[in-house]
């Protein structure tokens, strides 16, 4: 039983737990204490001094008092008053109170809200303005140092929470203010505009530019017009009571016009929620909550401010049908009358296994659930799949065969409660940059450790205790070696084998030729190094390891990803928090979509549709007949094509066109299908290939749930009207199955959700009354709706309760050659997503990084004489791209890198080939061997001044407050009041 602190506060008796902070508690008390510096998602800064208390006789702040021992508490005494008075009394010296005509006054204003309750109604210094400019420099964010009572707020949040390490304060000023980087412009810098610092800030001094003018009824003004009304206004009103009356009354105006709508990120597979703030169809702002589960207050540049897509002028607003050489906007009854007649045409003549369904990653649970149902229930088809195959299906492959669930084991807390990481190709501070701030974050407070194994020394790699580059595709070698080590020094857990796990005695002989020398030979880790790494971990108690296409998308992703789950189970590392394996998924809904049954394989759930019982179920449910061989997969589908037995392709919401692998190849097989169907926001790549296009909505036009990398399933909710004849996607597949004479009548996804409860046991308590709000559920979910955060705590899910260890062999054959010399990795970038379709559309993206580029390494430019902003060609068997080069140490030697965000000439798939994952048909898009023509020796840098990669970050601790402190001008307002 954990031990009780009895405080006194006020006379009052209240429990306090061991290490609790004093103000923690006082905020449950209902008593008054000012705190503007404190944030609860950050805890202490202790900048502010308004907090200010008695315990014992002395004046504290209470941030910064953790209770140890019993104490008696005033709030209310004179003196108390009196130091919490002088304390506001110099913040408003610094900020200047023109809230009316502010657009930060929208009711969340803290030093508003904190003067209000106070009754403070005058200020005893006048405020002062500062010597420096607004910085605009930013597209996303602007900081004005008039407005800024240096609470250190986005100092505490850039360096400690989402660990950019960017902003500091500067003390040693005669006047002190925030700075970024060694004291540039924020564009100079190496902020990443992930755009925490605007989300935490308590009042106007930075906010974001989106707002300016747009929030407030009174604040879309020129400077010199602000600064009248600013003057007027003082004048006018003698105290803070009138100011305040005027200004509360103005912004409950805005709360009439400003709509506030959770939504979930439509990006990568972290899962960030959010509230985001629209007028009418103008997206002001994107504020996270605490309560978001798997974010709280943290974004990303693209989260936070990559919605400009939304409203863009590009979208497709009615439905278009191709007429001879253009495609011409129709009616939806055209358009689904012509969508019947043509799949029952080609059904007729060459048999429903005719046509293929690929699904949205980017679609809702719900979405996936129909794609999958329209293909089985009304055409009769397993064909149907999603862009998992592109990327996770190995992951889960390894995941299914080892432990019996394809996801996470735990939850991102779990990550970031693990005394060890272990990073395997994944770019992870640009890919899933929030989740990357969690293992920032526990590596830089907490002394968690940090192993990468990557090619490129990226910022993930830059940052841990032991950065290792195996050589391209050996992962499983290296994992497998430090396994087989592991073991041949009895350093197992076998308590933990004997009781949780089979076939350890046929998986220890499958590793006897992963002898050290073996790894060594193979990987370029040198045995010593391989040693290390098992020492390290056997040495601490709990490791979890993330994996991502790094590993994946390899011809042996799904092996590799079995050795993962392998090493994690001989040494323990399932079953507790902080502990597992976490393959990152990389689209916001990519979980979701196979989890829904958007596969040729599984019914929703991950059931089979080889098992008789399991179609027998939805067989009756749905009453038809579904036949009982799996389904084409995406790369089956477009070898089908090629061969003429696949004459029908239905893509939603996929550039299927740019992202699949040989693209000459994919754009080749559209050109010979008898009818394509592609349903997008935009006339993509892909969609140029169609029959016919059917206008969808975004995230933000409608309702539904999405999954993240955890297993975490979330609402959205609609938050603007769909656009001209656009429809959700989930309405779309209806109307297609009404036409087809299957009347689904559904009138709301959470409809759809019920129905797939009832049937996939995985999500059976699942309903939307369960999902309100920021609530939500990690499957498998029970009927009483309760969830499982982490994964076998009561064992794994096969017949007798225990995991499979899976033996692996190594037989690998790709390299360069003399003619293809170079190895092309690639992978994505922080400020765009996959091939940009989305990104491109946001004028600040697009400025931060205008284009793709080529990392190549400065042996290799020496070597091709070519320096920054060279133009090359880079050929492969398959293809080529031009692209501009970019010279760095995160690649070496004939390693290069080429960004996923290009759907034009410098697009990665141009170099791709046919060779998949002989286990999951996942494009082996890492194994491209290339040449290289140089087109022209320099040129530009394709990566802009401007652009946070030529930043220079200054990590420290917080906002250092103690050289605050230590100024000759600081007092502390406790001493002042005892004077």
């Amino acid at each position: 039983m954990q031990k009780h602190i009895i405080v006194t506060i006020n006379g009052r008796e209240y429990l306090a737990e061991p290490g609790q902070l004093l103000l923690d508690l006082i905020n449950t008390t209902g008593e008054f204490v000012p705190q503007i510096c404190y944030n609860e998602s950050l805890g202490p800064i202790q900048t502010c001094d308004t907090c200010m208390v008695k315990v014992n006789g002395e004046i504290v702040r209470a941030c910064g008092t953790t209770i140890t021992e019993a104490m008696e508490v005033e709030t209310t005494a004179e003196m108390v008053h009196t130091a919490q008075k002088e304390a506001l009394d110099r913040i408003l010296e610094k900020h200047e109170l023109y809230c009316t005509v502010c657009d930060y006054n929208n009711g969340t204003c803290e030093i508003h809200n904190m003067v209000a309750d106070f009754g403070l109604e005058h200020q005893a210094r006048p405020f002062q303005a500062k010597p420096y400019e607004v910085d605009r420099s930013s597209k996303f964010y602007r900081y004005d140092p008039d407005q800024c009572i240096l609470c250190g707020r986005c100092v505490e949040v850039c360096q400690d929470v989402q660990v950019n390490e960017t902003l500091l304060i500067d003390w040693d000023r005669e006047q002190p203010r925030v700075i970024w980087d060694n004291d540039v412009p924020i564009d100079q810098s190496s902020c990443v505009s992930c755009g925490q610092c605007a989300t935490v800030c308590p009042c106007n001094a930075i906010m974001e530019t989106s707002m300016e003018g747009e929030a407030g009824y009174m604040t879309d003004h020129k400077p010199g017009l602000l600064r009248s009304m600013i003057e007027v206004t003082k004048k006018a009103e003698t105290g803070y009571g009138p100011l305040f009356a005027v200004s509360d009354t103005e912004a409950a105006m805005r709360e009439e016009r400003i709509e506030k709508t959770k939504t979930v990120c439509t990006y990568c597979g972290v899962g960030c929620t959010f509230d985001v703030w629209t007028k009418d169809r103008k997206i002001l702002k994107v504020q996270p909550q605490k309560d978001s589960p798997a974010n709280g207050i943290s974004t990303c540049v693209k989260g936070k401010f990559g919605w400009d897509y939304v409203n863009s002028e590009e979208r497709i607003t009615r439905p278009l049908i191709r007429k001879e050489d253009h495609f011409a906007e129709v009616e939806w009854e055209e358009a689904l009358d012509f969508i019947a007649k043509r799949f029952q045409e080609i059904s007729a003549e060459h048999g429903p296994d005719a046509l293929g369904f690929i699904s949205s990653s980017k679609a809702t649970n719900e979405e996936s659930y129909l794609m999958q149902k329209l293909a089985r229930q009304v055409i009769g088809t397993n064909n149907v799949d999603n862009c998992s195959r592109y990327c996770q299906a190995p992951a889960t492959k390894g995941l299914f065969r080892t432990v019996g669930h394809g996801g996470d084991s735990g939850s991102i807390d779990d990550i970031a409660q693990a005394d060890m990481v272990i990073v395997i190709g994944s770019n992870t501070a640009e890919s899933h940059p929030v989740i990357a701030s969690r293992i920032k974050r526990s590596h830089k407070l907490f002394g968690q450790k940090l192993y990468v194994f990557d090619l490129r020394k990226h910022e993930m790699a830059q940052r841990a205790d032991r950065f290792f580059r195996p050589k391209s595709g050996t992962d499983l070698v290296w994992l497998s070696a430090v396994t087989k080590y592991i073991i041949d020094q009895g350093w197992e857990n076998r308590e933990f084998i004997d009781k949780w796990v089979n076939n350890f005695a046929e998986y220890k002989k499958s590793l006897e030729k992963f002898t050290l020398a073996y790894a060594e030979e193979l990987t370029g880790i040198s045995q010593a190094d391989l040693k290390e790494i098992a020492q390290e971990i056997v040495r601490v108690d709990k490791l979890a390891i993330c994996w991502a296409m790094g590993v994946t998308q390899h011809t042996l992703g799904s092996d590799t990803s079995t050795a993962i789950s392998n090493l994690l189970l001989i040494t323990g590392n399932y079953m507790r928090n902080g502990t597992g394996a976490y393959p990152l998924r990389g689209h916001n809904n990519v979980q979701g979509c196979s989890d829904f049954g958007s596969m040729p394989d599984f019914f929703p759930g991950y059931e089979k549709v080889t098992d008789d019982a399991v179609r027998e179920r939805y067989e009756k449910a749905w009453n038809t007949e579904i036949p009982r061989e799996p389904g084409k997969d995406n790369h089956e589908m477009i070898r089908a094509i090629h061969d003429g037995e696949l004459h029908s392709l239905y893509v939603l919401g996929e550039d299927t066109g740019v992202v699949d692998a040989n693209i000459n190849y994919v754009t080749n097989a559209f050109e010979k299908l008898d009818f394509f169907i592609v349903q997008d926001l935009f006339l993509t790549k892909t969609a140029e290939y169609a029959d016919v296009i059917l206008p969808a909505v975004p995230s933000l036009e409608k309702e539904g749930t999405f999954t993240n990398t955890e297993r975490r399933i979330q609402r959205l909710y609609q938050a603007l009207d769909p656009v001209g004849d656009a429809k959700p996607d989930w309405q779309i597949i209806t109307l297609i199955a009404k036409e087809m004479g299957y009347d689904w009548n559904y009138s709301h996804p959470s409809e759809i959700m019920d129905e797939a409860a009832k049937l996939a046991s995985l999500f059976r308590g699942v309903s939307y009354d369960r999902l309100t709000g920021y609530s939500s559920l990690q499957w498998p979910v029970l009927q009483d709706g309760t969830d499982t955060p982490l994964l076998y705590v009561d064992g794994f899910p096969f017949e007798d309760n225990k995991a499979q260890l899976y033996p692996l062999d190594f037989n690998y054959d790709y390299d360069t050659d003399e003619e293809y010399d170079l190895h092309v990795n690639n992978g994505r970038v922080l400020e765009h997503f996959h091939e940009g379709n989305m990104t491109y559309k946001s004028a600040g993206l697009t400025h931060e990084l205008p284009n793709a580029f080529v990392e190549i390494s400065h042996e290799l430019a020496k070597d091709r004489g070519v320096e920054e902003g060279a133009k090359v060609k880079l050929i492969s068997r398959e293809g080529e791209v031009k692209v501009s080069v970019h010279i760095t140490d995160r690649v070496q030697g004939k390693e290069l890198y080429l960004p996923l965000n290009d759907n034009g000439k410098s697009a990665i798939n141009y170099l791709t080939n046919n060779k998949v994952d002989k286990d999951s048909n996942t494009p082996a898009y890492k194994e491209v061997a290339a040449k290289m023509v140089v087109l022209q020796r320099k040129g530009n840098s394709p990566i802009p001044s401007h652009n946070h990669r030529k930043g220079n970050r200054q990590p420290q601790i917080s906002v250092n407050v103690e050289r605050k402190w230590e100024r000759k001008d600081y007092i502390f307002p406790g001493s002042k009041v005892k004077n």
